[in-house]
């Protein structure tokens, strides 16, 4: 029946049996049919009987005695002809799920139809699929994985339609009520389609109401089957990546990944948060479009109380872990977050400055933990440090010892720093929200700028000079640094004046040195005492350890104290 060429090695041992079964026959061939690379040696008139489209040709051809016929446009190719040949020739073949979208398409092609002739292969290809294919999931998926290749033929036959149909009625059937272990079985049956026939089935069950978990089941098993190296891999210290970013099959990815986010559900919270990590660190590392990474994004930032900080390194490193990603997703991710608790702040009427919600204060704790693994990254800059620590607000953090301890790290593996660099990196933590055990390590800390140290050690002493012990009775740290700042402030105005007290002084030995003697000591014996009793009484005031700093409230004013003295020393400047 069919002598294939020399170069060709597709026909089946079937087809070479056909052909000794139709030359034993002894009735000689009349016609070559060529299909791809493959030539069936046939009798027309076993052809015409069944196809009405062969008929044709040979009716309407222009020459006397057509011997070659080009049927390589049919769906199947050569295999499926064969088949189609033998059912001519009413040789018994086996149809399947595999097969039988193609038989249904070729017996379209080649008008085999019931209205040509009974029985034909049109009529048992149906009878196929109505009773036998699209009974079960498992068949309606595998033939819609065959209609792949026989598009648009397929389509236009409505095989696609009813096994998508078919596969997504059982599909939401078994969600809610599975008949087979492991529950989920039938999102791997789902997985292995094309993204396109995938999707179309996912939008059919969000009609027929599935829900959002249902539909995140399906979404992420699909993601595992063909993004495997890049989704499964969780720990950031994965295989190493050599295919060069613009190969085919990273194309081929970025594309499907654009698709699977495409295809999340409405329904922010229906995705568990590592896994919108790992799609979002695929994005980055596949630079696929914005709208695909803001989508991702926008999921973690509205649950991120939800996330851990291994969930964070796996957006923060490549993936064979040796050095960062750009961070820049990252603060999108907490800086989204942050704007959705101020907006849910001023919607309660709170003040989102100095309350912060539960939710916050998770996430500040978990993003101080984060810093601290990834402060040893050599290429981790200062700015980009200090960018997402200063991304949580001040009243998420009660207490600053894992801030702390972030910076201390980095401070640690960044040794090259200058004083200047060090105060920046410490700029963003407020020494006075440290625990007594972080100000202790702070006070000893050769690693921190001076500042810091000195912040932490006054803490202690005004602790100390207010005799209290106990953090719980003392002010808060607002309070404190208030009085700081205050403190400070004084001390800056009382040597601004001891300056302008000294300019006086040469100021007025000038004059006494000009005038005359007698002149001299008068004026001086007049306004001297007026003027520096004044400046006395004025440095007096802007002792900054007069409330509260230091408590001189049991010592008695004029107890002891020589009212004589002060006049005697109104000329010091020390």
């Amino acid at each position: 029946m069919a002598t294939p060429l020399r170069s060709n090695s597709r026909l089946s041992t079937a087809m070479e049996r056909t052909g000794q079964w139709v030359f034993s026959q002894e009735i000689p061939t009349d016609v070559i049919v060529e299909v791809g690379e493959a030539n069936f040696n046939l009798h027309k008139f076993m052809l015409v009987a069944k196809s009405n489209y062969i008929r044709k040709l040979i009716m309407e051809t222009n020459e006397a005695d057509l011997t070659r016929i080009n049927l390589s446009e049919i769906p199947g190719g050569p295999e499926i002809f064969e088949k189609a040949a033998k059912f001519c020739y009413g040789v018994n073949f086996e149809i399947t799920v595999h097969n039988v979208a193609a038989l249904r398409c070729a017996a379209e092609y080649l008008q085999m139809t019931d209205k040509y002739c009974d029985n034909n292969l049109a009529g048992r290809t149906e009878d196929f699929l109505s009773q036998v294919a699209l009974s079960s999931l498992s068949g309606a998926v595998v033939v819609l994985k065959s209609c792949e290749d026989l598009l648009p033929m397929a389509e236009e036959l409505k095989i696609v339609q009813r096994c998508i149909d078919v596969a997504s009625a059982r599909a939401c059937n078994e969600a809610s009520f599975p008949c087979r272990t492991p529950p989920n079985w039938w999102t791997e049956e789902l997985s292995i389609l094309d993204v396109e026939l995938f999707g179309r089935i996912i939008g059919a069950m969000k009609q027929r109401g599935a829900k959002p978990l249902t539909i995140t089941a399906a979404l992420i098993t699909y993601a595992e089957r063909w993004l495997r190296d890049l989704v499964r891999d969780h720990s950031g210290n994965g295989i190493k990546c050599s295919e060069p970013i613009d190969s085919d099959l990273r194309i081929q990815q970025r594309e499907l990944l654009e698709s699977i986010v495409q295809l999340l559900p409405a329904e922010k919270a229906a995705f568990p948060i590592h896994f919108l990590c790992c799609l979002l660190r695929c994005a980055i590392f596949l630079k696929a479009s914005s709208a695909c990474r803001n989508e991702a994004e926008k999921r973690i930032s509205l649950i991120l109380e939800h996330v851990t900080v291994d969930d964070l390194l796996v957006l923060s490193f490549t993936y064979d872990g040796e050095r960062l990603f750009d961070l820049d997703s990252v603060r999108r991710i907490i800086s989204g977050f942050v704007e959705k608790e101020k907006s849910m702040a001023v919607f309660n009427g709170g003040d989102f400055r100095e309350v912060s919600s539960s939710a916050m204060q998770r996430v500040a704790k978990t993003v101080d933990a984060y810093l601290a693994e990834i402060a040893t990254a050599v290429e981790l800059s200062i700015s980009k440090f200090n960018g997402i620590a200063n991304l949580v607000p001040k009243g998420a953090r009660k207490v600053e010892d894992d801030l702390y301890r972030a910076i201390d790290i980095y401070l640690k593996s960044h040794p090259n720093l200058d004083e200047i660099e060090r105060e920046k990196v410490c700029s963003s933590m407020d020494p006075l929200k440290l625990s007594y055990e972080a100000r202790v390590h702070a006070s000893q800390n050769k690693r921190l700028p001076v500042q810091i140290v000195l912040h932490a050690l006054y803490y202690d002493q005004l602790k100390l000079r207010s005799g209290g012990a106990d953090d719980r009775n003392q002010p808060d740290a607002v309070t404190t640094r208030n009085q700081l700042q205050a403190d400070v402030s004084l001390v800056k105005e009382n040597e601004a004046l001891r300056t302008e007290l000294l300019k006086m002084k040469m100021y007025i030995s000038d004059m006494q040195k000009n005038n005359q003697t007698g002149t001299s000591s008068k004026s001086v014996g007049t306004r001297k005492p007026t003027f520096f009793s004044s400046m006395s009484k004025t440095l007096g005031k802007l002792n900054p350890f007069r409330h509260g700093s230091k408590d001189t409230s049991h010592i008695d004013d004029n107890l002891g104290v020589d009212v004589t003295k002060p006049r005697r020393r109104r000329f010091s400047i020390s």
